[in-house]
């Protein structure tokens, strides 16, 4: 299988061009440290706030044809047209369920030559995740126990219920309680960590849990 790349769920092999390389490494974590005089170790920020912030994910791509100018330019234009400048959902075939937005700039280059195009894509403001591109859902009917299972990136789902409602949870050694009406809601509190998380639902409807999971 030819090595694909979609922007926007729209396939570059399909518009002509092949995926020379890419580059899409780690990001990196958000880390601040101070030197106190007389101390031997440095004081660390990186997790002050409970977990680790990354900075924005930095990626590259090349893209390139054979093609004669006249052609390259065409393409070439509507690649920039569509894509330059603006925030784009971007993900490999490898990986086709995944995916990473961030905001691309494109510059063209050609050899007369050897007649071969090529596209340079870059992003400095990705998203430090990568996005399933599926949401999960999970459906709870009358009494029981909801179990969300959740990737790495921590995630709020949203809540739909049918019928008064009465939610229970527990994060770290803190326990919640919420009992709400018919509709959709969201609750800061009710974050899901990797892994399973148990949520117990006491109503005489339906409870929809709809999250999108992500990971580095």
């Amino acid at each position: 299988m030819i090595p694909d790349i979609k922007l926007n769920n729209i396939s570059m092999l399909n518009l002509g061009w092949l995926r020379e390389s890419i580059n899409f490494p780690a990001p990196q974590s958000q880390s601040n440290t101070i030197v106190v005089p007389g101390r031997n170790s440095p004081i660390r920020y990186t997790e002050s706030l409970g977990r680790v912030s990354y900075q924005p994910r930095i990626f590259d791509i090349t893209l390139s044809c054979l093609k004669y100018r006249e052609d390259f330019n065409r393409m070439a234009d509507e690649i920039i047209n569509r894509f330059a400048g603006r925030l784009v959902n971007v993900s490999l075939s490898e990986e086709s369920a995944l995916y990473c937005v961030g905001t691309l700039e494109i510059t063209p280059g050609y050899d007369p030559l050897t007649h071969k195009g090529q596209l340079a894509i870059s992003s400095t403001d990705g998203d430090a995740y990568r996005y399933h591109t599926t949401e999960t859902v999970v459906i709870q009917n009358g009494n029981g126990t909801a179990v969300l299972t959740n990737d790495f990136m921590p995630a709020v789902p949203m809540v739909t219920v049918t019928d008064e409602t009465t939610l229970k949870w527990q994060v770290g050694t803190d326990r919640f309680i919420k009992t709400v009406s018919a509709g959709t809601w969201t609750f800061p509190e009710l974050e899901l960590s990797q892994g399973e998380n148990e949520i117990e639902v006491s109503t005489g409807g339906t409870v929809t849990f709809r999250y999108r999971e992500g990971r580095l």
